[in-house]
């Protein structure tokens, strides 16, 4: 779900730069020394879940898991998440350094809203647990995906078509981001619920 470079115009570029430094800045402020390591490992895990690429058209599919980092992390996903990319920028050109910020944006944004909407469906056992991990792995896709259309069609109309495709093309990964982000909270919820239990977007 990378943006290439040499696509998107001046404005979106700047747009998503400044962005995603001013959430990258309140993430940071969020954590505390006692959420570092579990801040780390989210983002190893985003890092190596998205090295996959399978090219289409301006962007690609691949995994990505931010709703999974959404829902553990709130507002420190946005760093968790920017330092993945600058990392997989840097070392395989993936998106490139001049579209960091708007590729920060499309996959934080969407992680930080998720948090926000399912986070407490999540840290509360049940089914409503469950359904609450499935929906923030599905619509956090959704939501990139939209933003991307939306980077997209913003620097110029003719991208419409190209839009629609990737959204069409998102769907079975919508599902496959709902099914593993809800086994894996299954999962942590049965050898280490404190994990769902994270507090990092209360900080302030």
């Amino acid at each position: 779900m990378h943006i290439s470079e040499g696509i998107l115009s001046l404005p979106i570029l700047a747009g998503g730069g400044v962005t995603a430094v001013i959430g990258t800045a309140i993430g940071l402020k969020r954590i505390d020394n006692d959420h570092i390591m579990e801040t780390a490992l989210l983002s190893s895990a985003f890092f190596v879940a998205s090295l996959i690429h399978i090219p289409l058209g301006p962007g690609s599919v691949h995994l990505v898991l931010n709703g999974l980092v959404g829902i553990l992390l709130g507002w420190a996903s946005v760093p968790a998440i920017a330092t993945a990319l600058f990392l997989q920028a840097l070392l395989f050109g993936f998106g490139g350094l001049t579209v960091l910020g708007v590729n920060i944006v499309i996959m934080a944004a969407p992680a930080v809203a998720v948090s926000f909407l399912f986070g407490s469906m999540v840290r509360k056992p049940g089914k409503s647990q469950l359904l609450g991990a499935f929906l923030a792995g599905l619509g956090a896709i959704l939501l990139s995906t939209l933003l991307l259309a939306l980077a997209l069609v913003g620097t110029d109309s003719s991208f419409l078509t190209t839009a629609k495709l990737l959204l069409v093309a998102q769907l079975p990964l919508m599902l496959l981001e709902g099914l593993i982000t809800l086994f894996v909270v299954s999962f942590l919820a049965k050898v280490q619920p404190d994990l769902l239990q994270l507090t990092i977007t209360s900080k302030s």
